[in-house]
C-alpha cells in the first residue's frame, strides 16, 4: 500500500498532494474509466461530424480553481466539456491535410510511453534509445534506404526535422571550406545559397528560425502544369552562384499535387556543383513501400539529409516526425548538449545530441509497437489503399457534370472544385464541411482555388468514399 500524507492536515497544499496519493490508489478505476471514455471516441469516429465549428460552449477564460476535486471527477469533466468539441481527426473522412489516424498497436504504445515516462535522451539506464536505434533502421528498410548509410532521430514533427536539415546542411558547408558554423556563428558563411523549387510552407519557416530569411532563397522554376523542379533552371541557377555554401531543397510527394522530383538527376547537379542534397519526404517517403510507386523514389538514397513524418501515412499519434541523414558526426556537431549531468559512458546513440530537444518523449515506442504488430505489408496494404481512393474520388470527378479535376493525383491527395468562380467554390467549400461528414481543407493550385482530399487514415473504406460523394452531391 502507498503511503499517503497524514489526512489530517489542515495545509491546503498537503489535501492537494494526498489527491494524487488518493488517485494513485484509484489508478486501476482511473485506467478503466479513461479506457473507456477512449474506447467511446474512437469507435464512434466514424458516426460522429468530423470537425466541431462551434466551441462557444467551452469558456477559456474560466478561471483555475484553488481546489482540485481529483481525476475522476476531471476526467468526468473532459468528457462532458471537451470530447464533445473536438474534431474526429482519427476518423475515416478526415481528409485534411495528410493526417494520419491512430493504429490499435500505436495507441497501445502512446499510453504505454506516458506510463513509464522515460526521458528518451540516451543510454543511460533505459532501453530507450536501442528501442529508437532500432525504430529508425526499420523506418530505412520500409523508405528503402540503406541502413548502413543512413541514421537519424525521431523529431516533433516536420518543420524540426526540416530545421535539422537546414542547420546540418549549413555546418557542412562551412566544414567544406574550413570554418566552423557550430562554434563561431553562422556569419563565417555569409554566401550561402539555398536554391528551392516547391519547398513546404515549414521549410519556409525553418528558413526563418535558423536567421537566414524566409526571403532568402533562389526560387527554382517548376516544369509547366506541377511542382516538379525544373533541373534546366537548377542547373543554371547552381552555375551562376560564386556561394562558398549551396544547399538544394528538393521534394518527394509535394503537398498539393504529390509530385516527386527526378532525385538521381538533381544528385548529380549538387554532386557537380557541391551542393548538399535535403528531400523533403514528409509523406511520400513512404511511397517506396507500393510497388506501383516506389520508382518515384529512385535516387532518394543520395540525399544527404531526408526529412519524413510517422504521424501521417504511418498513423502513429501526434507528435513523431523522422530526420534521417548521411551525415550524423554533422549533425551530431550541431545538436551536442554539454554538462556534467550529462555526460555518460553507457554504449548507444544519446539522442539528445542529435535533435532540438533536451528532454524527448519516448516516441519510439508506439512506432515500435506499430511496427511489430502489422510489419512492412500492413503499412503497405493502408498506404495502396489510400492512393486507389484518392484514384477513386478523381474518377467520380472526372465524370462528374459540376465538378472537375485540378490534377490528376499522383498518390493519395485529390485536388479539385466546382464549375464556378473562385469566391463561389470557397463557400462550397464551407457547406462541404458543415455537413460534419467529410472534412477537406482549401487549397490554390494553377492559379486557381479548389479542395485537397488528403487520403492518409487506415481506417477509410470504400463505403466512407460513398459518403464523402453524396455529401458533396447534397450541397452542390
Amino acid at each position: 500500500m502507498t503511503s499517503v500524507p497524514n489526512r489530517a492536515s489542515d495545509s491546503s497544499t498537503d489535501n492537494a498532494r494526498h489527491l494524487m496519493f488518493d488517485d494513485l490508489e484509484k489508478l486501476g478505476r482511473i485506467l478503466v474509466e479513461t479506457g473507456d471514455i477512449a474506447h467511446g471516441f474512437v469507435q464512434g469516429a466514424d458516426d460522429i461530424d468530423v470537425t466541431c465549428r462551434d466551441f462557444s460552449a467551452f469558456d477559456p477564460s474560466r478561471p483555475l480553481s484553488r481546489q482540485g476535486s481529483g481525476t475522476l471527477d476531471a476526467l468526468r469533466a473532459a468528457k462532458e466539456e471537451i470530447l464533445p468539441l473536438l474534431a474526429a481527426s482519427i476518423g475515416p473522412r478526415y481528409l485534411g491535410f495528410v493526417t494520419g489516424g491512430t493504429t490499435p498497436a500505436a495507441l497501445v504504445g502512446d499510453w504505454l510511453a506516458s506510463a513509464v515516462d522515460q526521458n528518451a535522451t540516451g543510454p543511460e539506464g533505459s532501453v530507450n534509445a536501442a528501442v529508437e536505434e532500432q525504430v529508425i533502421n526499420w523506418l530505412c528498410d520500409m523508405g528503402g534506404l540503406p541502413s548502413d548509410r543512413f541514421d537519424g532521430v525521431l523529431t516533433t514533427g516536420a518543420t524540426v526535422s526540416n530545421l535539422l536539415g537546414l542547420v546540418t546542411a549549413r555546418q557542412w558547408c562551412g566544414e567544406q571550406v574550413g570554418v566552423n558554423i557550430d562554434a563561431d556563428g553562422a556569419g563565417v558563411l555569409p554566401d550561402l545559397d539555398i536554391f528551392a523549387a516547391s519547398p513546404h510552407a515549414s521549410m519556409v519557416k525553418d528558413l526563418s528560425i535558423t536567421g537566414i530569411g524566409r526571403n532568402r532563397f533562389t526560387k527554382v522554376a517548376t516544369l509547366p502544369g506541377s511542382e516538379q523542379t525544373d533541373l534546366a533552371d537548377l542547373k543554371e541557377k547552381l552555375e551562376a552562384s560564386d556561394a562558398r555554401g549551396k544547399i538544394v531543397i528538393a521534394s518527394a510527394g509535394t503537398v498539393n499535387a504529390t509530385d516527386f522530383d527526378d532525385l538521381d538527376a538533381i544528385a548529380d547537379l549538387c554532386a557537380a556543383y557541391g551542393a548538399w542534397l535535403h528531400v523533403d519526404a514528409a509523406f511520400g517517403l513512404f511511397a517506396a513501400l507500393d510497388d506501383r510507386r516506389a520508382h518515384f523514389l529512385n535516387g532518394i538514397h543520395r540525399a544527404d539529409s531526408i526529412t519524413s513524418d510517422g504521424h501521417k501515412w504511418l498513423n502513429v499519434p501526434y507528435d513523431c516526425g523522422i530526420f534521417l541523414t548521411r551525415h550524423i558526426s554533422v549533425l551530431e556537431t550541431c545538436c551536442r548538449a554539454f554538462a556534467p549531468y550529462l555526460d555518460t559512458k553507457a554504449d548507444g546513440n544519446s539522442y539528445i545530441n542529435r535533435g532540438a530537444e533536451n528532454s524527448r518523449r519516448f516516441r519510439a515506442l508506439p512506432l515500435w509497437l506499430s511496427m511489430k504488430a502489422y510489419g512492412r505489408d500492413g503499412f503497405a496494404s493502408v498506404i495502396r489503399a489510400n492512393c486507389d481512393q484518392a484514384a477513386d474520388l478523381a474518377s467520380w470527378v472526372r465524370t462528374h457534370g459540376k465538378l472537375e479535376l485540378l490534377s490528376e493525383p499522383k498518390l493519395n491527395v485529390t485536388m479539385f472544385r466546382a464549375i464556378g468562380s473562385d469566391d463561389d467554390n470557397r463557400g462550397l467549400l464551407d457547406r462541404i464541411n458543415a455537413t460534419g461528414k467529410v472534412f477537406m481543407t482549401p487549397t490554390v493550385y494553377g492559379g486557381r482555388f479548389g479542395f485537397r482530399a488528403a487520403f492518409s487514415n487506415w481506417r477509410t473504406q470504400d463505403h466512407d468514399l460513398v459518403i464523402v460523394k453524396q455529401a458533396i452531391d447534397a450541397v452542390l
